[in-house]
């Protein structure tokens, strides 16, 4: 089982980030090899996901649900998320908490993840990396979809995920390979 605590500072209020955060359309963007995300048909806040993952040299498709749990409007829920493929198989849990600050909101993100087949055999502590990797880049996606809209509107999707993967590699190409 690996844990998984971190923390992200939005700067837009807390509601565009609660509004961001129940989009599929603005998640499917930000999931890094995100394939699909669909509503389950007959499931309230149940969906399936698809998608394209790659991990040292573990390469496979992962078709899943994800669902929301314990939802509080504007505060917080829960994640459950199951997935298999070819790799093997990955399941998690998490609580997202949102925290209102002047004019910005901190994201809190608490859980655990449990993975199994060749996917697992790649190691707890690569797997872990990758993990925190794929959260950060996917929160720093989200943050600049949330930040554009509230200046200027959907339209700015695209140019914000494509300013945020640019910070993102280049952050990643600055960061100390011995860094957890």
């Amino acid at each position: 089982m690996i844990e998984i605590n971190r923390s992200y500072r939005f700067d837009v209020p807390q509601d565009r980030v609660w509004q961001i955060l129940m989009d599929t359309k603005a998640l499917a963007l930000c999931i890094p090899g995100c394939r699909s995300l669909d509503p389950e048909p007959g499931a309230e806040n149940r969906y399936r996901v698809s998608l394209a993952v790659k991990l040292a040299a573990v390469v496979g498709t992962y078709d899943g649900t994800v669902e929301l749990v314990d939802l509080t409007p504007m505060q917080s829920y829960g994640l459950v998320a199951e997935g298999r493929g070819r790799p093997g198989f990955v399941k998690g849990r998490a609580a997202i908490a949102l925290a209102a600050e002047t004019a910005a909101t901190t994201l809190t993100v608490t859980g655990e993840v449990q993975a199994g087949g060749a996917i697992a055999r790649v190691g707890q502590r690569l797997i872990m990396s990758a993990a925190r990797l794929m959260m950060d880049r996917f929160f720093k996606r989200l943050k600049a979809l949330a930040e554009a809209r509230a200046k200027g509107g959907a339209e700015l999707d695209i140019a914000a995920l494509e300013a945020a993967e640019v910070e993102s590699a280049e952050e990643y190409l600055e960061t100390p390979a011995d860094e957890s």
